[in-house]
């Protein structure tokens, strides 16, 4: 799909991966509606893209459903039309397992990285099927390929996206709609902090682990809209454990556990 011309709603757009889907797309000529919760987070986007009007920024939270359909209005009064939805946004949780979990934190979860981008897409797909080419995206996790102790209700959130978008590929087989699932492995992102959870003993351990840049793992986004991808898989870390989940099951599930377990101190 070409991005010149094109019209992108990106979520989670005011920081991390998706700022820099957003600003990738705008590099390359397209034109983007950056969602976001946080308005200071869009205004520093808008500062750092020097867009004009290819640029529009929207403080939306993606798990109110009413909220979202009257996004679909808004994008189109700015832009006139969508020809593509990248949904970014996404939060973990505290890291403590299930028996320690509330009800709340996990809703809360789930809200956010599963209705938000179902939301998304069922408000905007009606209009992308009318577009000679469109595209969807939206981003799971590694976490949900292996389970990792201490964000169990989180990877399972990506889990049902994960799901969710690949039964949106088989449905929309034969349409005008490319559909991608991401899955990004450990990226040098601030979602600690914007997810309102604080590191425990990792910290230190995730400092020392390679990361992939937001940078590149937007750039890598942007080129599976491009290609029309049906799977994208960012950072090493990522694709080891696609390739172990399938594998050897109950190993990695194991090794996964073992080194949480001393990661968590």
């Amino acid at each position: 799909m070409q991005i010149a011309g094109k019209v992108f709603v990106v979520t989670g757009a005011g920081n991390g991966i998706g700022r820099e889907v957003a600003l990738a797309l705008l590099a390359k000529s397209g034109r983007v509606a950056a969602v976001d919760l946080r308005e200071e987070g869009l205004a520093e986007t808008a500062g750092l893209a020097a867009a004009g009007d290819r640029l529009s920024t929207h403080a939306v939270d993606i798990s109110d459903r009413a909220a979202v359909t009257k996004l679909l209005g808004a994008v189109q009064k700015a832009h006139g039309a969508v020809d593509g939805v990248v949904n970014v946004a996404g939060i973990i949780h505290q890291f403590k397992p299930i028996s320690e979990l509330t009800f709340d934190e996990i809703e809360r979860v789930m809200n956010v990285n599963f209705w938000g981008t179902v939301n998304t897409v069922k408000t905007f797909l009606p209009a992308l099927l009318e577009r000679p080419a469109a595209s969807v995206v939206n981003v799971s996790s590694m976490g949900a390929l292996v389970p990792f102790p201490g964000q169990s209700a989180y990877g399972a959130s990506k889990a049902a996206v994960k799901l969710f978008t690949e039964g949106l590929y088989a449905e929309l087989r034969g349409t005008s709609v490319a559909v991608t699932v991401v899955f990004p492995g450990a990226v040098g992102t601030n979602i600690t902090a914007n997810s309102g959870v604080q590191m425990p003993g990792a910290a230190a351990g995730s400092a020392a682990m390679k990361m992939t840049t937001a940078v590149s793992a937007g750039a890598q986004i942007v080129e599976a809209i491009e290609k029309g991808s049906y799977k994208v898989r960012i950072g090493g870390d990522a694709k080891l454990l696609d390739r172990m989940s399938r594998l050897m099951p109950q190993r990695s599930t194991g090794i996964i556990a073992d080194q949480m377990k001393k990661a968590m101190g």
